[in-house]
């Protein structure tokens, strides 16, 4: 039957820990494992009856930390929720729970990312001020991503009237997109289509459809394009909980050639090619009144077509 997580913690502080501590050749003046770090890399890092990949991952931390003392660093090491993403990667286990709660608000998108340790889920957050037209973006983010959220904006930004934004919106206030988990460094493009989305949800006021993830690179045109890692990201989004994925329509064949069915289970793929597209599963009502826009015809105003001789 497995243990209880109390069990798990207890067996944590009794063996686990001290065995890895002795050896690593550290010490407990070196490192220490609060109660809140264990049941943190229990709950997000360990998917199991027992407590080897608990032992696997408590012994990983230590062997980083020991990396650390012969490099100089003599400091002690306080294991805490940054230290743990920045030793084991972004979180590999999240709640169906977790992911519905902080997308209750509009301008929170759920993004997909791959990182050395696998695929990880991300959220992407929107906000916005009284201001002067300013653009904020933090969150350790590298050149890469930051080029991908200014496209993100400016698709944003030119298709602000038929997606009901002000048309002065953007020169009275100030935007600010945030990727959480500051401690662990971000890059790439893959991340511009979750970025238009929170966008788009912050400016229409839209909750996005709860349990969606998504990833894909975007152009100023709006076109979505494929990415890298989708086996690793998409087996990330099912670990979490998600039950909807958005995918570039150029990476389906890496889906149907890397992932299994029994992989696939309960789990609903989108392909899109535009953002649009994109919106139309993450944000349905702001994609059925932009559609409407769309399809509404010009107005037609006579002309006097002149040649010259």
């Amino acid at each position: 039957q497995g243990y209880t997580e109390e069990e798990k913690v207890h067996i944590a502080f009794q063996y686990l820990i001290p065995r890895q501590i002795d050896e690593n050749g550290i010490t407990t003046e070196q490192i220490e494992f609060p109660e809140e770090a264990v049941r943190y890399v229990i709950r997000h890092y360990t998917r199991e009856a027992g407590v080897r990949s608990l032992e696997r991952t408590i012994g990983t931390i230590c062997r980083k930390q020991a990396r650390r003392l012969a490099e100089g660093k003599t400091e002690k090491l306080i294991v805490n929720k940054e230290t743990i993403q920045k030793f084991l990667g972004g979180i590999k286990i999240r709640s169906e729970g977790e992911i519905a709660e902080r997308t209750e608000r509009p301008g929170v998108a759920v993004g997909l990312a791959w990182t050395p340790a696998g695929g990880d889920v991300l959220f992407v957050e929107a906000n916005a001020m009284k201001g002067k037209g300013g653009f904020t973006m933090t969150g350790q983010i590298g050149q890469v991503m930051q080029e991908s959220m200014q496209a993100a904006l400016t698709w944003v930004r030119s298709n602000a009237d038929r997606l009901g934004v002000a048309e002065d919106f953007f020169a009275s206030h100030d935007i600010h997109i945030h990727v959480p988990a500051g401690a662990i460094p971000k890059d790439g493009p893959s991340a511009g289509v979750t970025m238009a989305t929170a966008l788009v949800s912050l400016l229409t006021k839209q909750r996005i459809t709860p349990l969606i993830a998504m990833t894909g690179e975007i152009t100023l045109s709006g076109n979505v394009l494929p990415v890298g890692g989708i086996k690793e990201k998409v087996l990330a989004a099912k670990r979490a909980g998600v039950r909807d994925v958005i995918l570039p329509a150029e990476n389906k064949m890496n889906v149907e050639e890397d992932l299994t069915p029994e992989q696939l289970e309960n789990l609903t793929v989108h392909y899109v090619k535009t953002i649009d597209e994109a919106l139309q599963v993450s944000l349905p009502a702001v994609a059925d009144s932009t559609a409407a826009k769309i399809l509404q015809p010009e107005p037609v105003h006579d002309r006097v077509l002149t040649t010259q001789a």
